[in-house]
């Protein structure tokens, strides 16, 4: 599968009360059950007199992955709300959790579908969303003579610059989408009238600003 997926990037929180209650919602980048299981632990841990912890995430690229929790809620008011949210958002490999503190107002089934599905959306709508794209890895040398001109193309094509080592040359490694690696590493010949190599290492999935 070669598909680019959008996910969550870096782990987000936010707070919100409705009707006296105290909802504090969590999100991570997971890419594995296990890896949302333990996220799931930590919130947990973090808030062990929470009335509810509710959850929902999709822990694989394909969709398929896909777990849900109302946790004590009636059932359909959390759980399923939440994940309708990382449906609609497209987002995989994404958990989310949302943590209630009983205000003593009880909010009826409607209220609670939309107070979940609402601090559902809303945390996520504040969180470091990224593409993850399928990328070939490359290792470039140039002389140092033709490093401010690898550097020039670089800022004006899409790629993630990993590491820059310097020795008897300079060695970029970077990831290049794997859609665009043939125009990527044409055009960088092209600019470098030839004075560069360039080695193509391994195939992996990485994250990319939208």
């Amino acid at each position: 599968m070669d598909k680019s997926v959008l996910t969550v990037y870096a782990p987000h929180e936010s707070e919100k009360i409705i009707e006296k209650s105290r909802f504090l919602t969590y999100c991570a980048h997971v890419e594995s059950e296990e890896e949302a299981r333990a996220f799931l632990a930590g919130v947990r841990a973090n808030h062990s007199l929470a009335t509810h912890v509710c959850y929902a995430f999709i822990a694989d690229k394909t969709g398929n992955l896909q777990r849900f929790s109302d946790d004590g809620e009636p059932q359909g008011t959390a759980g399923v709300p939440m994940l309708e949210v990382l449906k609609a958002k497209k987002l995989f490999e994404t958990a989310v959790a949302v943590v209630r503190y009983f205000g003593g107002v009880k909010l009826g089934a409607g209220g609670l579908v939309r107070a979940y599905s609402s601090c559902t959306a809303e945390n996520l709508d504040g969180a470091d969303v990224r593409s993850l794209e399928k990328c070939a890895e490359y290792q470039i040398e140039v002389e140092y003579t033709g490093v401010d001109r690898l550097q020039k193309y670089l800022s004006t094509h899409t790629c993630s610059l990993l590491s820059t080592d310097y020795g008897e040359k300079v060695r970029f490694t970077l990831a290049v989408k794997k859609a665009e690696e043939e125009a990527f590493i044409s055009g960088l010949v092209d600019v470098m009238q030839g004075r560069v190599s360039t080695r193509r290492g391994e195939e992996y999935y990485a994250p990319f600003r939208l």
